[in-house]
């Protein structure tokens, strides 16, 4: 009796002992010798993996090469690359594979439509229906065109919409409340976020960069991310054989439609700037990325850099996004923070940004807090969308380095001459508080230079009946600003234009004087 249960004990260890804990690569025959083309083993490895239930892990010194293979890697469970390294070959893929991207990172959730709904208020609490569980909520009105593009690259606009979490009793979460009404509604759908959290790990990642002509033929080529409860931590991506043309990239990283995502020590590189011609049918710079969010709430980039000088010219920004709510970077050094069409919430934490800046449209707080920006102008409102940021803005304990060469100097810049319809009213800040910010304007060399300004030039004349009116009105609190050149703190080089704004003791006798 006693040798059979010992015997039994020892068949289930032994079983136990042959279950395996995770899957490599080289089970399914991938050679990690960088030559041999392991893009099919890999596909085959996760699909194993996600129908297991078990984790990937990639062999330590491998190097694998993923060649012009076509599909997509599907991760359903934890990845470990660790110290792998692998190689992703653009130099021969064709344009019809160019927008597929390596690994997908997708939940086993499915997205579900939401009926029975036929308009929803700004700021409104609730939906009025139960949903199986939080969810990310996309809510479309196909019938209003916002986001119309202004300018060389312009367009008639994208579908009004945007994302929220909702609960399962369908309780909007205030910190990703609606930014619009919709009359109407052409669509909503819920994607509901993993309890589980997903962890992806380490890898380094190196793009041979496509060879194709300079159009706007976006390539992917890289990792998205399309579930909710994600964090990426560890992993770098590198960008070789550029040459003196090729295609933009939508981001080696990619978050899309997405929540509650971290990405925590990772490097990232910047790509050469290239130019084409514009819908305007004007030579124009492309905007090529290495990371990238769309439709994302609740995300967060900590520890991350790039390996590209930030300040180097040559190449474009690192970091974009359009429609997302609540991002927020600490401790990051990027050339780059862009938010194209519009974010809700932005907080920018003891972080540094180069030659392209903080570029911005969109609602709520703004807020830079210990960061330093290398550029002419504390934040961007981009003019291609109106310069508009309906909220407040908040800086505190920042650093502006004025790049050698600028003619003039701000806190925050932009232009709108109120004759175009971006699809929405643009607005000024409501409110800035502006507390402990160093100007560091000691090479401008303009003899006109009479110091930094809080608004750049907004080319409009007050008073002008304009179609599309801009919203400039608000209080402005200065507390410590100070320029290295002396020089004293201005309004605006048409200070009229900001009659209606309250600003503190430091400026406002400055004001009495331009503006009587």
């Amino acid at each position: 009796m006693n040798k059979t249960l010992l015997l039994s004990g020892c068949l289930l260890s032994a079983l136990a002992c042959a279950a395996p804990k995770y899957l490599t690569y080289e089970q399914f025959g991938a050679k990690g010798d960088g030559v041999t083309d392991d893009f099919p083993a890999i596909i085959a490895t996760h699909a194993a993996a996600n129908e297991k239930g078990l984790p990937v892990k990639a062999a330590g010194g491998k190097t694998y090469y993923i060649g012009n293979t076509p599909g997509t890697a599907v991760i359903r469970t934890d990845v470990d690359f660790g110290t792998a390294r692998f190689i992703i070959d653009d130099s021969r893929v064709s344009l019809e594979d160019r927008e597929d991207y390596i690994f997908r990172v997708e939940s086993a959730l499915e997205p579900f439509p939401i009926d029975g709904i036929e308009s929803l208020k700004r700021d409104q609490t609730g939906i009025g229906q139960s949903l199986p569980g939080r969810s990310l909520v996309e809510v479309v009105n196909d019938h209003h065109k916002v986001y119309i593009r202004l300018g060389a690259n312009q367009n008639g606009g994208v579908s009004q919409k945007e994302y929220f979490i909702a609960d399962a009793d369908g309780n909007i979460d205030p910190a990703s409340a609606l930014i619009w009404d919709y009359d109407e509604i052409t669509g909503m759908t819920a994607r509901p976020i993993d309890d589980k959290l997903l962890t992806i790990k380490g890898g380094t990642f190196t793009t041979i960069a496509n060879q194709a002509p300079s159009k706007y033929t976006y390539y992917g080529r890289g990792i998205t991310v399309e579930r909710s409860n994600v964090r990426i931590e560890g992993l770098s991506h590198y960008i070789e054989g550029e040459l003196d043309h090729g295609a933009p990239y939508d981001g080696f990283l990619d978050l899309h439609k997405a929540a509650d995502i971290v990405v925590s020590g990772c490097l990232f590189t910047a790509h050469k700037t290239y130019r084409t011609i514009g819908s305007a049918g004007v030579p124009v710079s492309m905007g090529t990325y290495d990371i990238s969010a769309h439709g994302c709430v609740g995300v967060k980039w900590e520890n991350c850099s790039q390996t590209t000088d930030i300040n180097d010219t040559r190449y474009w920004g690192i970091f974009v996004s359009n429609f997302c709510k609540n991002l927020a970077l600490d401790h990051c050094v990027f050339s780059r923070f862009d938010a194209h069409q519009g974010v809700r919430n932005v907080t920018l934490t003891g972080c540094e940004f180069g030659h392209t800046g903080v570029n911005v449209v969109g609602y709520g707080t703004l807020l830079l807090d210990g960061c330093i920006v290398h550029r002419k102008s504390l934040v961007a409102l981009r003019e291609d969308y109106g310069s508009s940021w309906e909220g407040e803005l908040i800086v505190r304990n920042c650093k502006l380095i004025v790049p050698e060469g600028a003619k003039n100097v701000s806190i925050l810049r932009g232009s709108n001459a109120g004759k175009h319809d971006f699809g929405y009213t643009c607005h000024l800040p409501e409110r800035i508080e502006i507390e402990n910010l160093v100007i560091d304007d000691s090479r401008v060399s303009s003899k006109d230079y009479q110091g930094p300004l809080v608004f750049g030039k907004f080319k409009r004349t007050a008073g002008e009946e304009v179609p599309y009116p801009f919203i400039a009105k608000g209080v402005i609190n200065l507390k410590n600003v100070e320029a290295s050149s002396g020089k004293p703190l201005g309004v605006g080089l048409e200070p009229e234009i900001f009659r209606d704004y309250y600003f503190n003791s430091v400026l406002q006798s400055h004001i009495t004087a331009i503006c009587p």
